[in-house]
């Protein structure tokens, strides 16, 4: 069995650079890589077009490295609670591309699964399939997509091995899987890191053949986006 464990954060992102192409998993706040984009912000990586549901909000997640001016591109599906963001985006200073979300996972499963390509109704006769490829399908309109590439993509779990196996938890399971072998080398970032044979093989997610590095997290905030509780009668 492959030993895939690194020892820290500063290990698991060797070879980064700027210019590069990242995805990175989570939907807000929920699942994402906290460890890896804290140790991006020390780099001072810049240049990068990240691919990601959102960019988290001002002050935490993607939304530290949009305050630092590392990020040149977002290709997201919406701009989420993050004013940085917008503004940003409104002012040109970042280069957005807003794409439908289910669009988004396919492009990213299908760079998971090898195809160059898909077929989508999503966002055909918007401005989304503007300059795009149009075909017909029994009676019904769809856009070509084509799948992601990208240098690294970035993942957070619950559980994972030293082969890479990887268990989530929750709504942290969003587009931390289909980003897993998605990209030249993927990154996973777990809160507990188990010995080999430990994790029931029915509960994993995830094979460790997506993974090439796996390291335990050594802080996490997870912050909630929108606190809401139940006031007392």
């Amino acid at each position: 069995m492959i030993n895939k464990k690194v020892a820290n954060v500063e290990e698991a992102l060797q070879g980064v650079t700027d210019n590069m192409t990242f995805m990175l998993g989570g939907f807000g706040l929920s699942g994402i890589p906290e460890n890896i984009i804290t140790q991006l912000v020390k780099l001072g990586t810049k240049g990068l077009t990240c691919i990601s549901n959102n960019a988290g909000v001002d002050d935490f997640g993607l939304g530290l490295l949009l305050q630092k001016h590392q990020i040149k591109k977002m290709i997201s599906s919406y701009v989420g609670e993050n004013d940085e963001f917008e503004r940003q985006m409104l002012s040109g200073e970042l280069e957005v591309e807003l794409i439908p979300q289910g669009t988004l996972a396919e492009r990213c499963r299908a760079a998971q699964s090898g195809i160059p390509s898909i077929y989508t109704p999503a966002g055909y006769g918007t401005e989304a399939a503007n300059g795009k490829e149009t075909r017909e399908f029994d009676g019904k309109m769809y856009v070509l997509e084509y799948a992601f590439k990208a240098d690294f993509a970035f993942v957070k779990a619950w559980k994972g091995d030293a082969a890479g196996n990887l268990i989530f938890k929750g709504t942290a399971r969003n587009f931390n899987p289909v980003m897993c072998g998605a990209a030249k080398i993927t990154v996973a970032e777990v809160e507990e890191l188990v010995p080999l044979g430990t994790l029931d093989p029915n509960q994993v997610h995830t094979p460790g053949i997506f993974v090439q590095r796996i390291f335990q997290g050594a802080v996490y905030e997870k912050r909630i986006e929108q606190r809401t509780v139940r006031t007392k009668n």
